[in-house]
């Protein structure tokens, strides 16, 4: 048993005391506590002052009621552009696409060669006037006592088809099918006063043959200022008319035979 007090008393060798708890005091709000450590750069002689109601900042007033904050901005509905009735909604043939305006402008660009085409309205997609005028020439060839309408519209189709694929081989910017059987259509219109004169007269003599190379010429020349215009296709008008002529020639042969 000497031996183990030995052991026990020798084993940890350490300088505490269970009489130094006794002497430790904890200061937590005097001065020489742990917490009372100062630090340098604050200046603690301005704790506990009284500051002056008129050096306080102000604070903004709240404007707005309990659970009904102010609002900022007020979202708006979308207005529909023609209205809610019906009186406000745009005419069936607007949208439809049909403008007699635009219409009438063509026609007068056919009946003048040498007027000046606008390029943007020709290249409006716009097939109203051209069935009128496809019926006008079928009708006068009735009148001649001619029932060649499947020869019109089959003709029409394919000078359409093979126009659209010439053009679009010799222009730059390309060029729709629709356009294409528009101007074609709208250029029909010198060829409805050949087959109306065939219905008063024989146009198998020499005046008859004059007036069918006239016609021609005429629906030629203004289908390819069109296409010139509304292509930019500068300096190739001579090309662009010459499959024009051939395709008006045929609906001439048409109205004389």
């Amino acid at each position: 048993m000497a031996g183990f007090d030995n052991l026990n008393t020798d084993f940890y060798q350490t300088s505490y005391s269970i009489d130094d708890q006794s002497q430790q005091s904890y200061d937590f709000g005097g001065s020489g506590g742990p917490y009372s450590k100062q630090y340098p750069g604050y200046d603690y002689s301005q704790q506990g002052r009284f500051v002056p109601p008129d050096m306080m900042q102000p604070q903004q007033p709240y404007t707005g009621q309990i659970f009904q904050p102010t609002q900022a901005y007020t979202p708006t509905t979308p207005q529909p552009f023609y209205g809610n009735s019906f009186e406000d909604e745009p005419p069936l043939l607007e949208e439809l696409g049909i403008n007699f305006d635009h219409i009438w402008q063509k026609t007068l660009t056919v009946l003048h060669p040498l007027k000046v085409a606008d390029g943007s309205i020709m290249n409006e997609t716009d097939l109203a006037g051209p069935m009128v005028f496809c019926l006008a020439f079928g009708a006068t060839l009735l009148l001649a006592g001619k029932i060649q309408f499947g020869y019109v519209y089959g003709i029409s189709a394919i000078g359409c088809l093979g126009m659209f694929c010439l053009l679009n081989l010799m222009s730059m910017t390309g060029v729709s099918f629709g356009c294409v059987a528009s101007v074609l259509g709208y250029c029909l219109l010198p060829m409805i006063l050949l087959s109306s004169f065939a219905v008063i007269f024989s146009l198998q003599g020499m005046v008859g043959i004059i007036l069918t190379a006239g016609i021609i010429g005429w629906c030629s020349f203004s289908a390819s200022k069109i296409f010139i215009s509304a292509l930019a296709m500068e300096g190739q008008q001579l090309l662009v008319a010459y499959p024009c002529a051939l395709l008006y020639g045929v609906f001439a042969l048409i109205s004389v035979f």
